[in-house]
């Protein structure tokens, strides 16, 4: 982009300067990504630069590989399993609590949303410890559904904010309209304001698939032996054997996260033509 020409030298600098300290920051954030993705291509067991050969044993090789091991294939079934569980109660509470608040004439309604969002301003470790004990009076440690719960409650104020800030610029006067051409309640809610909400639900049922699918603490506390969702597997598997394996487990999770960003910025800019805002 050219600059405009009343800008002084300093404020050229000052311009460029920036974005090169932009720049620095953003490529500190990424050294460990492309430091540990090139490794999982390494042919040998042990990590070193520059590599002896080239190979994709870690990922389709055999016992070594991590798309054909039992157990990292079990620990990926697993945690796709809880992630979806997670992801549809979690959009449904999030969404119906977001709507709720969302009204003006709700009281306590800065208290509710507090509430709502602690698990996210609360350490994960306090949540573990305070669900492991519930769970020990209750019986749900060490079950599927325990495990879905826990985080359910984690991955449920994403979705609340995320449909409540979509839901900020709805013109509530399509509502109304509506309700006077005659449609009931659900009507009005699926024919216009689930449509227009519907790049923000998705938006935070992605951000609640993340959550659960990449959650440690928790499973560490509360799942059984048998319970190893992927993030456990790669826990346990630096602390019993570190295995290039856990490099291409992390490669695979690298390329899935960033598909999903990608995915929820597209939805963002779709949410806003649909409200009429041009897409920034």
């Amino acid at each position: 982009m050219a600059l405009p020409r009343y800008m002084t030298t300093s404020e050229k600098v000052s311009y460029y300067g920036l974005r090169v300290f932009v720049g620095a920051v953003l490529l500190f954030l990424i050294a460990p990504i492309i430091a540990i993705m090139p490794l999982s291509f390494n042919s040998e067991i042990f990590f070193s630069y520059p590599m002896p050969g080239f190979s994709t044993r870690w990922y389709v090789g055999g016992d070594d590989g991590f798309l054909t091991n039992p157990r990292w294939t079990d620990a990926v079934r697993l945690s796709v399993i809880v992630a979806v569980a997670t992801t549809a109660l979690a959009t449904c509470l999030g969404t119906l609590a977001a709507l709720g608040l969302s009204r003006s004439r709700i009281p306590g309604r800065a208290a509710i949303m507090a509430v709502l969002i602690s698990p996210m301003i609360v350490p994960v470790i306090i949540s573990a410890i305070g669900l492991f004990f519930f769970y020990a009076y209750t019986g749900l440690n060490g079950t599927l559904i325990g495990i879905i719960l826990a985080h359910t409650a984690l991955a449920t104020p994403f979705v609340v904010i995320t449909v409540t800030a979509t839901l900020m610029s709805f013109d509530r006067t399509l509502m109304r309209a509506g309700a006077s051409l005659g449609a009931p309640p659900h009507t009005v809610f699926f024919k216009v304001v689930m449509p227009l909400i519907l790049p923000g639900v998705i938006s935070g049922a992605l951000f609640a698939f993340v959550t659960s699918f990449d959650e440690v603490i928790v499973i560490l506390f509360i799942g059984g032996p048998e319970q190893r969702t992927l993030p456990r597997q790669m826990f346990s598997g630096i602390r019993e054997q570190i295995s290039p394996t856990i490099t291409a487990a992390a490669s695979v999770l690298i390329v899935f996260s960033t598909v999903l960003l990608i995915t929820v910025e597209l939805l963002r800019r779709r949410g806003e033509r649909l409200r009429g805002v041009k897409p920034s």
